[in-house]
């Protein structure tokens, strides 16, 4: 039997999806507030850390108690269009409570700049936050958080040699790895690609760099788009002598996928810093 999309809006479509969807991103935001209010209570966060000129050009910097043991970055979705660092505070804790610092980026949204202005801003938001922190880094990011971090281990990263060589894992969730699929959809009026733009920023059709090791990670309850996003990252850079694991989490749908960053018990969380 074959398959085809008819609906690429609809294929691409997530809250609509998802029973209850229109609770978030509202559902993140109290958390994630009472988190950085913890922090700074306890003078273990720095927010608002500038990595460039532009309004957008901030990081938000969570400490352990004791020395940091590395580095974690986590860029977030919100389909290279909307929301902000403010959104995933409490997604630091995982991590945090493990010994590591981890950095949170806002960068410039569509159509104000394009995707790959976009993918330049984090390589230069995480060269300011390893100029903080030493240690390996390990990075991620959800949807198009997952693109752009999974960028940053393509031969055309922005980040430097010497930055590349310390990182030690990618873990990029629900990420989107082909990007000429959004082509067909409505959201690419704002988004604004062409084709060689597409496929100039899609990680699944570039090279991985020497010993990349990088995690697709994706609820089994989403939209199937997102889970062959995955699974094609996984397989595509296996052949290119990356390492590479495909996990699917039951159950979990696109925006729930990543509540376990909060728990430094998590297996998501294991495999980011493992």
């Amino acid at each position: 039997m074959l398959n085809a999309i008819k609906d690429w809006d609809n294929a691409y479509a997530n809250g609509a999806n998802i029973p209850g969807g229109e609770r978030w991103p509202g559902l993140w935001v109290e958390p994630a507030e009472n988190y950085r209010k913890a922090m700074l209570a306890e003078q273990r966060a720095r927010l608002d850390v500038a990595y460039g000129d532009g309004p957008r050009h901030r990081l938000d910097l969570f400490m352990p108690r004791e020395s940091a043991r590395g580095l974690v970055v986590f860029v977030h979705g919100g389909y290279w269009m909307r929301l902000d660092k403010s959104f995933w505070s409490h997604l630091a804790r995982g991590a945090v409570e493990r010994g590591y610092a981890v950095a949170m980026p806002s960068y410039t949204l569509c159509p104000e700049v394009g995707i790959a202005d976009i993918t330049a801003e984090i390589g230069r938001a995480i060269g300011r936050a390893m100029d903080e922190i030493a240690g390996p880094v390990a990075l991620t990011g959800h949807s198009a958080g997952g693109h752009l971090v999974t960028r940053m281990i393509c031969t055309s990263s922005p980040l430097n040699e010497a930055r590349q060589r310390r990182l030690a894992k990618v873990v990029s969730i629900s990420g989107l790895h082909d990007l000429r699929p959004l082509l067909k959809t409505a959201m690419n009026q704002t988004l604004r690609m062409d084709d060689r733009v597409a496929r100039e920023e899609s990680p699944a059709l570039l090279s991985p760099i020497e010993g990349a090791r990088v995690v697709a990670w994706v609820g089994g309850a989403e939209r199937n788009e997102f889970r062959r996003q995955a699974q094609l990252l996984a397989n595509i850079w296996m052949g290119l002598g990356a390492a590479t694991a495909h996990v699917e989490m039951p159950d979990r749908h696109h925006f729930d996928v990543i509540d376990d960053l909060a728990d430094p018990q998590s297996a998501l969380v294991d495999a980011l810093l493992s």
